[in-house]
């Protein structure tokens, strides 16, 4: 009888984890899913994407309708509730579907090989397995100096369990998160103070696109405070007042803290396997996603950038292909998309401008703006542009970015084309490709053409 109870055990049930399961147990593994949480799909389904995209998908329909004045956030979550309680059920499913035994409890590792697991009722158990996939997730930051339970500081869990309307909200932090409920709020009518600890928003973006989020947040009446950071917090019954550095004080109903994300790693006894965890958290792993122990991998948010739920589950299903076979096709990790949900939405894959420029890359650039495009003037979405960078003697597509609705759907034509070698990935392809009319996927032909103008080929 073999000394192990399963081939792998992966912890954690979010994107991550649900990636590597499917995987390994489609490859004639024995896998068991282990997670605290009684509800399958961790904090992406209960807490993260899935709450935060349907409450804007919400906002974004009652926008549309003008229907907005008439309806508070409470109403809203309501929505994102149903969806949630949908999505649980399917992503079980999966599980039961592809014989994935699911642990209910806290691991905790004693050895490579070894966890233990404490039920919510207190019993422990020991599982042995020959390999382990870390997917446990991060939670929000909590500064010490920074009252967490008090009902007015909010995190963006306890958004999800807000019991009344806003008026006025400051949102410290302005990462994705915190331009996603940037836009979310804004469009509920709440007075919304976007404070930011840098000089630009999501500065890993492509600098044009960054511009026009800015502009567009603020165009909607969201303050946007660059280059501030908080002296203390106070906070009382009626509301919330932010003491800047700068001697600012912004004083709002709540006060939502967005500003970074910890890992879940604490708690899984990695001092007993000589794994160190980094200051924010985070595990540390090689290409293949390997720990400094080898027979444990690590994926998803809990080994940091880029925390999102698309790149996790792919993340999972790399980690299990190595476990597999050793062999692992590193292009899944190379061509990922990022999807950000503000209104309008943003998506971009490849370099942007500022990266070529550092890179001494020549490039060129093709823009299609939405204005132009018979689809979006049939739906009245003509904010925003889809933008080819490419080079200018080769022709190969070297980014693509794009801000206006759809972009998160948009940009994975451009995915298709870019993850291709050799002559294969050129901008060539959106210009003898004929497009329906009209679509927005005609954006590419558009911009193709308008960046082929521009050189002499």
């Amino acid at each position: 009888m073999s000394r192990f109870d399963y081939d792998a055990i992966v912890l954690g049930t979010g994107p991550g984890g649900e990636g590597a399961a499917m995987k390994l147990t489609k490859s004639g593994f024995s896998v068991a899913a282990c997670d605290y949480f009684p509800n399958i799909g961790g904090h992406s389904t209960h807490k993260g994407t899935i709450p935060s995209k349907s409450l804007r998908h919400a906002t974004e329909i009652l926008e549309e309708r003008d229907t907005l004045r008439t309806t508070d956030y409470t109403e809203l979550l309501k929505t994102a509730y149903e969806v949630i309680d949908k999505q649980m059920k399917l992503r079980r499913s999966f599980y039961e579907k592809n014989w994935v035994d699911i642990i209910n409890g806290h691991g905790k590792f004693l050895d490579a090989n070894t966890i233990e697991v404490t039920s919510p009722d207190g019993v422990k158990k020991i599982y042995r397995a020959r390999y382990f996939v870390i997917a446990t997730g991060s939670r929000p930051y909590h500064p010490r100096d920074i009252d967490f339970s008090h009902p007015r500081i909010l995190d963006s869990d306890k958004i999800l369990e807000l019991k009344e309307h806003p008026r006025s909200l400051t949102i410290y932090g302005a990462g994705i998160i915190g331009c996603e409920y940037a836009s979310i709020f804004r469009g509920l009518r709440t007075k919304v103070n976007l404070i930011n600890t840098r000089s630009k928003l999501l500065d890993f973006l492509d600098d044009e696109i960054i511009d026009a989020l800015a502009y567009h947040l603020r165009e909607s009446g969201v303050i946007i405070r660059h280059n501030e950071e908080y002296e203390k917090v106070e906070a009382d019954d009626e509301g919330v007042t932010v003491f800047l550095k700068s001697n600012k004080k912004i004083r709002t109903d709540y006060l939502f803290w967005a500003q970074g994300r910890t890992g879940n790693s604490d708690k899984l006894g990695l001092e007993n396997l000589g794994i160190v965890p980094d200051g924010k958290g985070s595990i540390p792993v090689n290409e293949f996603h390997q720990t400094a122990v080898p027979n444990i991998y690590a994926v998803g948010d809990i080994v940091g950038f880029p925390n999102l739920a698309s790149a996790s589950y792919d993340q999972g299903r790399f980690a299990a292909s190595h476990i597999v076979n050793d062999e692992t096709n590193k292009t899944l990790l190379k061509h990922m998309p990022i999807g950000i949900y503000t209104l309008p939405e943003i998506s971009s894959i490849g370099m942007n401008e500022r990266e070529l420029t550092e890179k001494k890359i020549p490039y060129e650039s093709g823009r299609a703006f939405f204005r132009t495009l018979t689809r979006a003037q049939i739906t009245g979405h003509t904010t925003g542009m889809l933008k080819i960078l490419f080079h200018p003697q080769t022709l190969e597509v070297l980014g693509i970015h794009c801000f206006g609705h759809g972009a998160s759907e948009i940009i994975h034509i451009g995915q298709a084309v870019i993850s291709q070698s050799g002559k294969s990935n050129s901008l060539m392809y959106f210009i003898n490709t004929t497009f329906n009319y009209p679509t927005m996927a005609e954006s590419y032909r558009v911009a193709a053409l308008n960046g082929l103008n521009k050189v002499d080929i």
